[in-house]
């Protein structure tokens, strides 16, 4: 076989194994909360704390690679990415598994910064490299697809512990495969890796998340939430004021210059910070709310995941004929259709209201996969196609995890507010209580919190709580689809096929 198939299996491997960690985390959550004594917050850590690492870093990690050598960089990756996984099969409370899972997202920030790259490297632009994509893109579909399936199977055979364990043993195959079978890469004009730039990035990343997550137990006007939010900007603003001035920036800002380049940006941060965001919320809807056990959410995620898998390759042949920017308008409008079909859900409703919104979510998410991670390599030279990996990877992940941030402050302040309505009569509830309440009907443990209630009032706030759980979760879902709305507007006025590589010319014969 030849060895661009192989460079295209070996990064299908570690991206299946990537999604399928993070689909399957996702089934995972709730009952990791119940054998942790995990928190709400302790929740969403769970998905930022990996979001973050990989988020603050893939740039980084994309220098790296393209200085020191892509194939050694990508097995650097699979190596701490399986390490780290073992570390958090052995966890034995929340904050153990969240830095566990802050390791995990350097490993992944290695392997998402160069699988692009190492196939860019292997399939010549147009046709084959867009065959090449929908493969990729399929690879998602399946890892999505299948992820919560093997994961709810796992965790209620085996335990949550098992879907960490299931890493080891694929990326050690991974990594067997990268050294025997890939070729080593490089850019020759790589020289250093820009840390201030890093440095500044991450802090800036972190102190923002951490202030969306704690902003409604500090309170948003406090010392604590302000200080953080002026550090983030601060920080954000030494960021950009570096990437102007280094010889080597690790965010070029003058790629921002082609505008095919940052619509493809801000669809991946869309996406992302809408439907992959809320997954977590779908999750927790489906378990804690409906009483589903993780296997049998995954059968329900079936509809949008199997729509994605199959779309993807369709979406792969289409690159060469339909322009980007009308598959990443219509893909993104889908998802945006998508979420506002799942909205409206109402005390009486079953699983099966969210039916045709999965359905045409995932249709959209097929669709622009591929799209997104074609153009992202294909509007720069491929020297540097590493980083131009790197940065996209950079926007999909900051969307996840500011998204999770975002829609948990809303959720909760949304959900707490409409408890205080509910029960506005009951003696003793104070805010304090009342956000608890929010938390603790989407985290599962409402019944605990109720224990404080006295008995007469207990089932008022009861139904209470689950209406709060109803009212948060259906403003995130439609604040996600207004978010896909903008992202495809902007898709549409930015991406440009001039600014797209669409073929190559062939190497002379010698």
């Amino acid at each position: 076989m030849e060895r661009k198939w192989w460079t295209l299996l070996t990064v299908s491997v570690a991206t299946f194994m990537l999604l399928l960690d993070i689909t399957v985390v996702n089934v995972a959550l709730p009952s990791i909360r119940k054998d942790l004594d995990a928190s709400f917050t302790d929740l969403q850590w769970v998905i930022d704390a990996y979001a973050l690492t990989l988020a603050a870093l893939v740039l980084a990690a994309g220098s790296l690679a393209d200085r020191l050598g892509r194939r050694r960089t990508f097995a650097a990756g699979l190596a701490i990415f399986s390490v780290a996984s073992l570390l958090c099969a052995l966890a034995p409370n929340p904050t153990f598994l969240n830095l566990a899972r802050a390791v995990q997202g350097v490993g992944g920030a290695v392997m998402f910064a160069v699988s692009l790259a190492l196939i860019a490297q292997e399939f010549l632009a147009g046709r084959e490299r867009g065959m090449a994509m929908g493969v990729y893109g399929a690879t998602i579909g399946v890892a999505v697809a299948i992820g919560p399936l093997v994961g709810g199977a796992l965790t209620d055979s085996l335990g949550w512990e098992s879907i960490f364990y299931l890493n080891v043993p694929i990326g050690a195959g991974a990594i067997v495969l990268t050294y025997l079978k890939l070729r080593e890469s490089r850019d020759p004009n790589a020289t250093r890796v820009d840390w201030p730039g890093v440095a500044t990035f991450s802090a800036a990343l972190f102190l923002l998340v951490l202030a969306l997550v704690r902003g409604n137990t500090e309170g948003w006007g406090s010392a604590l939430i302000v200080s953080l939010f002026a550090g983030a900007v601060v920080l954000l603003a030494a960021f950009l004021v570096i990437e102007r001035r280094v010889a080597e920036p690790m965010l070029p800002l003058g790629l921002f210059r082609r505008h095919a380049f940052t619509g493809v940006q801000l669809a991946a941060f869309a996406v992302s910070s809408s439907l992959f965001a809320l997954f977590l919320y779908l999750t927790l809807y489906l378990q804690n709310y409906l009483g589903l056990t993780p296997f049998q959410t995954g059968v329900r995620y079936l509809p949008i995941t199997l729509l994605s898998f199959f779309v993807a390759p369709v979406a792969g042949v289409l690159l060469s004929r339909v322009h980007a920017r009308f598959m990443l308008a219509v893909g993104l409008a889908a998802i945006g259709v998508g979420l506002l079909l799942m909205g409206g859900i109402k005390a009486t409703d079953e699983w099966t209201t969210l039916l045709g919104g999965f359905l045409v979510a995932g249709a959209g998410v097929g669709l622009i996969n591929p799209v997104i991670a074609d153009v992202a390599v294909s509007v720069v030279p491929k020297e540097i196609s590493g980083m131009a990996a790197g940065i996209n990877d950079t926007f999909r992940q900051v969307g996840i995890a500011v998204g999770i941030a975002v829609w948990g402050a809303i959720f909760v302040a949304r959900g707490t507010s409409r408890i205080g309505e509910l029960t506005a009569e009951v003696p003793g509830l104070t805010g304090d209580l009342r956000r608890e309440l929010a938390e603790a009907a989407s985290s599962g443990n409402l019944p605990q919190v109720l224990a404080a209630i006295p008995p007469q009032s207990r089932q008022l706030v009861s139904d209470a709580a689950r209406a709060g759980f109803l009212t948060g979760f259906n403003t995130v879902l439609f604040l996600g689809a207004l978010a896909n709305f903008i992202g495809a507007a902007l898709a549409l006025w930015l991406v440009r096929e001039r600014e797209i590589e669409r073929q190559r010319p062939e190497p002379a014969a010698s």
